[in-house]
């Protein structure tokens, strides 16, 4: 599905409240992004129950119900599950994983809210969601009758509206602070290997898990858990980060010159981490234009070369990987040209290929 444009969390409740009462509404998402929460937060907001049907487990009659004799004429009984009296809100999960056969019964459905001669109450609402073929999910390819059937919007994951549903429903505070200093690892997309992969679901399950082992968990059992839900990358600089709070290792105190960097070879993940951090607040606080610097960030230009020359000492490959372009090239993940020239010019070792070194 082509949609040029795509919603946060709080910008699809907005979107479900006006036209979800109306019409049909599909969501579509990479799997974990939180379709099932929203959606049931939507109902319930409503003062609806939400029934959810998981497309890829369905079969035709299903949904259209079976035949029963009735005065000699047949008539098609839907699920008790579906024929219900009150209003409701009908959650049709994973509906582009249904076969076409399945998507055919909701037909009838979705544009007339019928099945055979039952009418779902006045006030009930569908809403169908699904994952994207890029997401190496379960999908099929939606039939154009279905699709023309229903309103449209991708979902993508927002840190800042996830936080603040974070911290309302009792998130573990590590991740909170984790996701606050690395918004960019609440989602990633999915490999096409077979391997845990980051998403606000999977963040879900691993706070979970920590709240279950309480305040005895040890490093060993951090790594399992970490390693077990999240992207390995990230599940690396997880560690990392329970390390720095553990080992009171704050990225602010070095900034000051109230601590070093931590420099004992068991420390690497925690010095790898910290300097990622690192990285990212001077792509926050430092201005492209050098004239635009404040007297704040002048000290802080100044003070990062220092910092830089002594990670280098340290380790020169976290610190080449400190100031290299990301794989994923974009503006906003680059340092600044005119940080760049002088860091290079002030310390040439940075700029030194890695091979052979």
């Amino acid at each position: 599905m082509n949609i040029p444009i795509t919603v946060s969390q709080k910008e699809l409740m907005n979107v479900l409240l006006n036209v979800a009462v109306v019409r049909p509404v599909f969501i579509w998402g990479a799997p974990g992004i939180g379709k099932s929460s929203l959606v049931e937060q939507f109902a319930e907001e409503l003062g609806l129950s939400c029934v959810s049907l998981l497309g890829s487990q369905l079969a035709p009659e299903d949904i259209i119900g079976v035949p029963q004799i009735i005065d000699g004429k047949s008539i098609f009984c839907p699920p008790r599950i579906i024929a219900q009296d009150k209003p409701y809100c009908l959650f049709l999960d994973e509906l582009n994983a249904c076969s076409q056969e399945v998507q055919k019964s909701f037909y009838s459905l979705i544009h007339d809210r019928r099945i055979g001669e039952y009418f779902l109450p006045e006030g009930s609402i569908v809403i169908g969601a699904g994952n994207r073929a890029q997401d190496n999910a379960i999908v099929k390819p939606m039939s154009s009758a279905l699709i023309n059937r229903m309103f449209h919007v991708e979902l993508i994951a927002s840190p800042r509206d996830w936080l603040e549903w974070a911290g309302a429903n009792g998130i573990h505070q590590y991740i909170l602070e984790y996701i606050g200093l690395r918004p960019d690892h609440l989602w990633r997309q999915p490999p096409k290997t077979e391997e845990p992969f980051s998403t606000p679901r999977s963040w879900h399950i691993l706070s979970d898990a920590l709240h279950s082992f309480g305040n005895t968990i040890n490093d060993k059992q951090f790594e399992i858990l970490a390693s077990g839900c999240l992207s390995p990358q990230h599940a690396v600089q997880f560690r990392a980060f329970i390390k720095q709070i553990r080992n009171r290792y704050a990225l602010a105190q070095i900034i000051k010159g109230e601590q070093n960097w931590p420099s004992k070879p068991e420390d690497r993940d925690a010095l790898y981490f910290l300097a990622q951090s690192f990285r990212t607040q001077l792509i926050k606080e430092l201005p492209p234009d050098k004239s635009k610097l404040s007297s704040h960030t002048t000290e802080l230009s100044l003070r990062a070369k220092a910092m830089m020359r002594d990670l280098a000492n340290i380790s020169l490959e976290i610190a080449q990987m400190t100031v290299a372009a990301p794989d994923d090239l974009n503006e906003k993940s680059l340092l600044p040209d005119w940080f760049m020239v002088e860091l290079v010019r002030d310390l040439p070792r940075l700029a030194e290929k890695k091979a052979g070194k």
